[in-house]
């Protein structure tokens, strides 16, 4: 593939989910959201949209910016955005690194409910042993190769 049909594989196949949101600050939460959909020209499924942004809680905050969200629900913001395309694979680079504790389990549970209600693969990046525990299998890796391959439920 070139390099516009890799970004365009990318952007339908894999789900980005960022430690720091890299939430766009001009658009709004919808327009962050949607974003995926509005740069293939796709038409949003307003039903998939709306089931997104209520089960994220985020349907008070549509027409909000980003610097009006506190950090989960900016974190719920760019979780929408890696759903809103159905793609096959999550990546969920320290998804709670920047969050309390409260938010950091408000947040993985709705990572691992997703994973389980639209059958996506889910990978997280992270350095919290915690974190990592709530998954299926962990691949610990130490100066860049696999130091641990261990199914934690199979």
């Amino acid at each position: 593939m070139n390099e516009t049909q890799l970004a365009i594989f990318r952007r339908r196949q894999i789900g980005l989910i960022y430690q720091f949101y890299n939430l766009i600050p001009i658009l709004t939460v919808e327009e962050n959201i949607t974003l995926p959909l509005l740069l293939d020209e796709h038409k949003v499924d307003q039903k998939q949209f709306n089931d997104i942004v209520r089960v994220l809680n985020l349907e008070q905050r549509l027409t909000h910016l980003p610097n009006q969200l506190s950090g989960g629900q900016q974190q719920r913001v760019s979780i929408g955005r890696a759903l809103i395309s159905n793609p096959a694979i999550i990546l969920a680079d320290e998804p709670t690194g920047n969050l309390d504790s409260t938010n950091s389990t408000e947040i993985m549970d709705l990572l691992k409910m997703f994973n389980k209600t639209f059958n996506q693969t889910l990978i997280v990046i992270t350095h919290d042993e915690q974190i990592a525990l709530q998954a299926d299998r962990v691949i610990a890796i130490e100066d860049g190769k696999i130091a641990k391959d261990e199914v934690i439920r199979p």
